[in-house]
Formats: structure tokens, C-alpha cells, sequence
């Protein structure tokens, strides 16, 4: 289906065929359109999601035009929307009988095998229909969509760039290109197309904002705030550039201001879910956790099933020492997501605090089941199971995490001092000696979980072999 744009709609003859057409359906009287104005009328319904008006107007163009192909594939659109793609397709086939060189026939075949998840029928029919186009950027635009639908973001990228040669104000493309450079992790490529883009196009708002979402994605979050600001002052409006202005402001902790620029979006658009959480989460990072908790209850109020931020409101009430109420947040968090490996931590983490042993174990056996990627997990697990004497089942899980975790230091020097502490020095220094091995600055985790060691000749021994 056809992208519609409501400039193209905008005029008063259009206005007044409208009007006409309307009149004529409410009441129920009879009129003449010729095919060009019904096409209009057609698509400017298509656009408002009118589909009622829709039909009637193509029922009524097949009536007057009942070999129309441009109806037809109208139709075929139409049934496509109502999810009769089959009928659609067997249309559109219909028409090709008749008609091999229609652009639009192809086009509107391209999009049903789009919705459909047929990516190379799609590209298919896109490329058939790109001989025929007048305007050949609404192809290569088509196929970039598609090519990045279909994981192929390299491909998307090469029709993306000719769309834009062709049309460079296209801003579809251009927000299209900036999703593919961030897929491909091509950063590098990505500043240096929206520079020179923009010593092209330098009043292009589009084209600052994606230079600012390159900068962001290479860390250069500075640069980033730059291109926003340029992006802002050509459209004051831009609610988009102020957010992610003030998600750079955070990434660089300076947390005060990008809480005023995130309530800046506020003036621009809709109040956002994501935009309190995080608000909230700046707050939190300040250990303002009242008015952290504050936002995080605006967002979920917003948004009930906005997981992240019942986990903030659980996590600032155990900032704030009230473990018991903050449980039942981090619980809500779970129900919502219950495959987050950071939500069972932190579920964890409050059940040790509150003594409840069993719950805790049960938790971080789910944190590991759901493959979280940081060792640490296996060191609080470890450190659980110390706390409740199961010497044999913290040797066999700091064993375990070695499995998966190999080059962790922190776990050879865990695992050698509950080694030396139930008897095994042998293996015990064989783990400190790996440990050493991987990184010997870590060392003084050995007095911190056994502060007595500092005065074992034998491990001190051990340590100053490694000092050169």
C-alpha cells in the first residue's frame, strides 16, 4: 500500500470533491467522479484508517469504472486491510493479466507480501515495480524497509542511500539509514554520512537529530548534546531531540539538568511513560528516592505494565530501609516480566537482606537458569550459602561459575579461600595461584573475605612469587 502524505490532500478542490462525494453517500443520492478524484478520495481515506469509506468508495468506482486496474488494486488494498490477503493477492493477479506494466499493481502486491512476512516476494515485487516508477525513491524506500525487515540492514542500507540521492528530503529514508548505522554498529560511517548531509542540508532538523544519535552511539555524548541543540533550535518543537538530549546530559551524570530537559518534552508532546521512568531513574541516581519513587508512580500510572519502573519503586524503598514494602513492588515487576534475570537479582538480593534464605537461594537459581551475563551472581550465591554454612554447595557453585566464567579472577579468589577454610589447602592455593594468573591486582580480595590470611606466610608467599 501506497504511503499517504495529508499534503496531498490539502486545497479546496479537493476540499470540495470531498464534500461532494460525502453528501452524495449520506444522502444516498447519485453523482460523477472521474478515476482520478475517486483515487484521491480512496487514499485520503486510507490515511485516516476510514476503511467504512473506503469500500463505499471503491464500491461506488467500480460501478461507475468496473475495468479500472487503479481501483482494483485499491480494492485489493482494501481487502488486504481487512486481512483477506488471498482475495487480495488472487486481484492483483487478475489485474496483471490485463495490465503487466501498473506501478502501482506492484507496489501494492510488494506491501501485502510485507504484512504477510514475505520479505523476498516483497523485494520482489518491489524491483519488478521499480522500471515503472516516476518517483524511484518510493521504491528504493520500500526496498531499504524491507531488506532491514528482513535482518538484511547492509542491503537496506545501499536502497536507503539512493533513495536519498534521488530525494534527499526524504525524511523516512534518513530516519530509515540512522536505524540500519545502528544496527551494523557503523557509527563511524554514520557521522560522517549526517556531516556531510548536513553541509548540504544544514536547516535539516532530521539530519542533526541522527548525527546526535551517532555521537551518542560512538560514547561521544558531548558532540551529541551539540547536534540536538542544533536540532532544537530549528524546531523548538522537536520533543524527540530534547529526550535524547537529556539521555546523553544522564549518560554523563550530570543528572539535575537532564531532569529539566526531560520535562522540557513535556511542553512539546503527550507525557510520556518512558520519559518519568526516567526522570525517576536521574532522581535515584541523586539518592533522591522520594522523588524517584514519586516518577516512578507517574510512569506506571501511565503505564501499568512499565516493568522497569515497579522494579525502581522497589529498589528505592530498600534504599530507604523499608525492605517489606519495597518486596512487593520488585514482585510486581516479576509478574510482568518474569524472564528478567535483573529482577530475580534484585528479588535475591531483598530476601538475604530479610533473612529469608530459602527464597533468596530459589531466586538466584532462576537469576543463573536465565543465563545472566555477570559472574557476580555466582559470588552472592556463593556468599548465600556461606551465610547458611553449606560449605560443600559453595565450593560446587563457585565451581560451577568458573565453568561459565573462566577468565573470572574474583571467583578463583573466592573459591580459594572456602577451599583453605574447610581443610583443602592444596586446591586452595592451586585457585589462588589461577587467580593471580588472570589478575594479580585483584588479590586483596583474599583479605577481605578472609582477613586472618594476611598472616598465612604461605599465601603471602604465594602472592610475591606473582609480583613480577
Amino acid at each position: 500500500m501506497s504511503e499517504f502524505d495529508g499534503d496531498d490532500f490539502e486545497g479546496q478542490d479537493f476540499e470540495e470533491v470531498l464534500k461532494r462525494f460525502e453528501n452524495m453517500i449520506n444522502n444516498g443520492g447519485h453523482g460523477f467522479f472521474d478515476v482520478d478524484e475517486l483515487e484521491d478520495i480512496i487514499e485520503y481515506y486510507f490515511q485516516w484508517l476510514n476503511y467504512d469509506l473506503v469500500k463505499k468508495a471503491i464500491d461506488f468506482g467500480l460501478k461507475q469504472y468496473p475495468y479500472s486496474s487503479i481501483l482494483k488494486i485499491k480494492q485489493a488494498q482494501y481487502l488486504s486491510s481487512q486481512h483477506f490477503t488471498q482475495e487480495a493477492l488472487a486481484l492483483l493477479n487478475e489485474v496483471e493479466q490485463t495490465e503487466s506494466s501498473n506501478f502501482e499493481l506492484y507496489m501494492a502486491r510488494g506491501y501485502i507480501y510485507s504484512q504477510m512476512g514475505l520479505g523476498e516476494q516483497a523485494i520482489e515485487n518491489y524491483k519488478k515495480a521499480l522500471p515503472l516508477a516516476e518517483y524511484k525513491d518510493e521504491v528504493y524506500l520500500s526496498l531499504g524497509v524491507e531488506f532491514l525487515n528482513e535482518d538484511k540492514p547492509d542491503d537496506a542500507i545501499y536502497y536507503l542511500k539512493k533513495a536519498l540521492k534521488i530525494n534527499p528530503r526524504n525524511e523516512v529514508a534518513l530516519n530509515e539509514l540512522s536505524l540500519c548505522y545502528d544496527l551494523t554498529g557503523k557509527s563511524e560511517e554514520a557521522i560522517s554520512f549526517f556531516l556531510d548531509y548536513i553541509d548540504e542540508f544544514p536547516y535539516s532538523y532530521y539530519a542533526w537529530f541522527n548525527l546526535g544519535l551517532a555521537y551518542n552511539r560512538f560514547g561521544l555524548y558531548e558532540k551529541g548534546i551539540e547536534a540536538y541543540d542544533y536540532a532544537i533550535a530549528i524546531n523548538e518543537k522537536f520533543s524527540s531531540a530534547y529526550f535524547n538530549k537529556a539521555n546523553s546530559l544522564a549518560q554523563l551524570e550530570m543528572y539535575r539538568e537532564a531532569i529539566e530537559v526531560y520535562k522540557e518534552t513535556f511542553k512539546h508532546e503527550n507525557k510520556e511513560a518512558s520519559t518519568y521512568y526516567y526522570i525517576g531513574e536521574c532522581y535515584e541516581n541523586l539518592n533522591e528516592y522520594e522523588e524517584a519513587i514519586v516518577n516512578y508512580n507517574r510512569c506506571v500510572k501511565i503505564d501499568a505494565a512499565y516493568a522497569d519502573a515497579w522494579l525502581g519503586i522497589g529498589v528505592c524503598l530498600d534504599a530507604l530501609n523499608r525492605l517489606t514494602e519495597g518486596i512487593h513492588y520488585i514482585k510486581k515487576a516479576i509478574e510482568i516480566n518474569p524472564n528478567d534475570a535483573e529482577y530475580w537479582y534484585v528479588f535475591a538480593e531483598i530476601q538475604q537482606k530479610l533473612g529469608f534464605q530459602e527464597e533468596a537461594a530459589l531466586a538466584y537459581q532462576r537469576v543463573i537458569e536465565l543465563d545472566y551475563p555477570e559472574f557476580d551472581v555466582w559470588l552472592d550465591y556463593a556468599r548465600l550459602l556461606d551465610e547458611a554454612g553449606y560449605y560443600k554447595d559453595v565450593i560446587e557453585t563457585l565451581s560451577e561459575g568458573i565453568k561459565y566464567f573462566p577468565e573470572a579472577a574474583e571467583l578463583y579468589y573466592r573459591l580459594g579461600v572456602i577451599l583453605l577454610e574447610t581443610g583443602k589447602r592444596l586446591e586452595g592455593m592451586e585457585a589462588f595461584a589461577r587467580a593471580l594468573e588472570l589478575n594479580f591486582n585483584k588479590y586483596t580480595d583474599i583479605f577481605e573475605y578472609a582477613p586472618a590470611l594476611k598472616d598465612d606466610a604461605q599465601v603471602l608467599e604465594l602472592i610475591n612469587s606473582f609480583k613480577n
